[in-house]
């Protein structure tokens, strides 16, 4: 449990940017556990979903820029126990590596500053993902935590993002708004990123255009099929960096037959180090 907002020695920002370099990598693990395909000997235990995400951890840290524990995964299973001690164990493992918390939360005032509790108190995360929706009063609490990152949804990877990100509002897409907002105006601690997917490459270029050098999460490689050189192109800013690139499933279930015993680690590692390879191939 963190007691207070000065906890951090430095940024959100500065921590990936450390990382970015330390581990010549722009890959972002994400840890969605699902009950149903953890390897065999994870079903039975009461910590299950703490073990696995872990021994997934440990695997690639070497390769990761920041690891993306989605929280719906575990408190379907009533499992933010097992979040919480997974992030103490992330925090104290890997006090270089970000923690992402993927919440995608959205409330306004005192619920705002609960959620922004949860995230940065309980949890320790360095950053978390907001949605805009509801406005800068739905945000302004998160930016309270100056030392922490908000990672606020922009150009999502899913295919119904564009029922609203896409509606025009003065002649242009929505989600330009939002990542113009971002940047000129919420922006203020330097503390703000976007999500924009790989799934359009095209829209991720007008967002780096929008933004500069703001750190972006984009998921959809991997599971999603976002194409790896297409996004590192649109994305990547003039320093070659620049985004956090999340794979989750690839990662994750990487091993094809459990059950014949393959270790699901190494493959993890394995996968997790192709996809690290495969982004710095187009930096």
């Amino acid at each position: 449990m963190f007691d207070n907002q000065q906890t951090f020695l430095v940024t959100f920002t500065e921590k990936l940017a450390a990382a970015w370099n330390a581990n010549n990598s722009l890959l972002c693990v994400g840890l969605d556990p699902d009950i149903a395909r953890l390897p065999p000997e994870f079903r039975a235990q009461p910590d299950a979903i703490y073990a696995f995400c872990k021994a997934v951890a440990d695997a690639t840290a070497h390769a990761a820029c920041a690891f993306k524990p989605q929280i719906a995964y575990f408190a379907a299973l009533r499992a933010e126990d097992q979040l919480e001690a997974l992030c103490a164990y992330l925090r104290s493992a890997y006090p270089h590596i970000p923690i992402v918390l993927d919440a995608k939360r959205g409330d306004i005032g005192a619920t705002a500053e609960q959620y922004a509790r949860e995230a940065y108190e309980r949890y320790g995360a360095d950053a978390v993902t907001v949605s805009p929706y509801m406005g800068y009063d739905s945000v302004a609490p998160y930016l309270e935590w100056t030392d922490r990152g908000i990672i606020i949804l922009c150009r999502t990877s899913n295919p119904g993002g564009s029922d609203l990100q896409f509606l025009k509002v003065d002649g242009e897409p929505l989600y330009k708004h939002v990542a113009r907002m971002v940047a000129e105006k919420w922006n203020r601690n330097g503390q703000c990123g976007l999500v924009v997917g790989a799934t359009f490459p095209d829209e991720l270029a007008e967002v780096r255009r929008i933004v500069g050098d703001m750190p972006l999460l984009v998921p959809g490689i991997g599971a999603q099929g976002g194409d790896i050189e297409a996004t590192v192109k649109a994305g990547r800013n003039a320093a070659g960096s620049g985004m956090m690139i999340n794979s989750s499933r690839a990662i994750l279930y990487a091993s094809p037959d459990l059950q014949a015993g393959e270790d699901f680690a190494a493959a993890s590692r394995r996968v997790a180090i192709e996809t690290r390879d495969a982004i710095n191939a187009f930096r």
